[in-house]
């Protein structure tokens, strides 16, 4: 397997909150609305990242960087702000033209984007059309998900990420520590994407026809896990997908 430095991304989509019901149409359109955002964030990464893997509510991001220099930091960086932007004003749009009453579109506003980077020596093995990485480095970026930040968006970085960004990120890095599992403990830093992007986000309603036309298209794309012919959200780490009218009963240890 050849090995390459590269960096690695991972963005993260979290927010639904625990009060959202959990019947079978609001997973279904959870389901369509993640996977909306996540379209967009791949748009707006490509060329300069490619898809890894798509980890449910989450995609890993990787750049190979046989020149590893702030120039090439600060292009990615960019990069990953145009995937907020696009995140920001898809989010924007569905909220605009939002129809459905179910948890899952009226939650929609409450739904946050998280980044978590790391650059190490990744280990590339060819399996048909795909790569497949592995490596500790690997595992560390997958680890930075499990963190105290505390802050809602934010890019949470290892040190040798932090180094090499332009002077004025350099600048609004906030230093945390992590004991990652497996891993220990590890100097980090994050940036508050609040506080450090502005975005530009003119996104106008569109007409009532349009709104109507969205909503069948999301029942449409929504209708095989509506059947139960696919099971929605079954790898997001954000959100439960076992409705609590369809989970087993729970096996009684008490005596009677």
């Amino acid at each position: 397997m050849a090995e390459a430095q590269t960096l690695l991304l991972i963005a993260d989509i979290g927010g639904y909150t625990k009060f959202m019901n959990y019947h079978r149409f609001s997973l279904a359109h959870a389901q369509d609305t993640v996977g909306r955002l996540l379209e967009s964030l791949i748009d707006a990464a490509e060329p300069a990242f490619k898809v890894a893997k798509l980890e449910g509510d989450a995609v890993f991001f990787y750049s190979e960087l046989p020149d590893v220099s702030e120039a090439s930091l600060t292009k990615l960086a960019q990069r990953v702000r145009a995937m907020r932007s696009a995140f920001s004003k898809m989010l924007k749009t569905q909220e605009l033209d939002r129809l459905c009453t179910c948890d899952a579109c009226t939650q929609v506003g409450h739904l946050k984007l998280k980044f978590v980077s790391h650059l190490g020596e990744v280990a590339f093995q060819r399996v048909k059309r795909y790569n497949e990485l592995a490596g500790l480095d690997v595992i560390v970026v997958h680890r930075l998900l499990k963190n105290s930040v505390p802050v809602p968006e934010y890019m949470l970085m290892t040190e040798p990420v932090a180094d090499h960004l332009a002077v004025e990120l350099r600048a609004q890095a906030v230093p945390h520590e992590e004991d990652l599992e497996g891993v220990g403990n590890t100097k980090l830093h994050y940036l508050d994407l609040e506080a450090v992007a502005t975005l530009d986000l003119e996104v106008l309603r569109a007409p009532a026809w349009k709104r109507v036309f969205a909503l069948m298209s999301k029942n449409a794309r929504s209708l095989p896990y509506l059947l139960g012919l696919k099971k929605p959200c079954v790898d997001f780490a954000h959100v439960d997908p076992t409705p609590p009218g369809l989970a087993p009963p729970a096996q009684s240890t008490g005596s009677h």
